[in-house]
């Protein structure tokens, strides 16, 4: 039995994915800072969540069927995939380039927070683990 492969770890597994991509992303529009013409970048993986889970709290995700004897919520559904999204309808610069030095340090600094919950959540649910198997506190 793989402990590790729940849904739970593999909701985490694609949410701490995201943060180091959008980790990259953002590094790369602060190296472009000044770079003519360059148009910045985001990583769009929490409005695909959204969507996936639904509109107006209807769930759109389905049950996970571990044996026969359950009964089937909702069809089979993929965990989204995070993307890299252009934003190219925007100027802010002389230069044609799009890139707020003081924005995107902040939506580092946002991403390094939730980078950080997330491993701080992995670290607890495998502690969990470990204290039930091993039957310590």
């Amino acid at each position: 039995m793989d402990v590790l492969a729940g849904t739970s770890f593999q909701r985490l597994e694609g949410a701490i994915h995201a943060a180091s991509m959008r980790q990259k992303v953002l590094a790369n529009n602060i190296a472009n800072v000044d770079v003519p013409n360059y148009k910045r970048s985001d990583v769009a993986f929490e409005e695909m969540l959204s969507q996936a889970i639904g509109s107006n709290g209807v769930r759109s995700l389905p049950g996970r069927v571990t044996d026969s004897r359950h009964i089937p919520i909702g069809a089979s559904y993929p965990s989204p995939a995070p993307e890299v999204v252009t934003d190219s309808s925007s100027v802010i610069n002389n230069n044609r380039n799009n890139v707020d030095i003081d924005k995107e340090m902040s939506l580092m600094a946002e991403n390094q927070l939730r980078y950080n919950l997330f491993i701080q959540q992995v670290n607890h649910e495998v502690k969990m683990m470990r204290t039930g198997i091993e039957g310590r506190g």
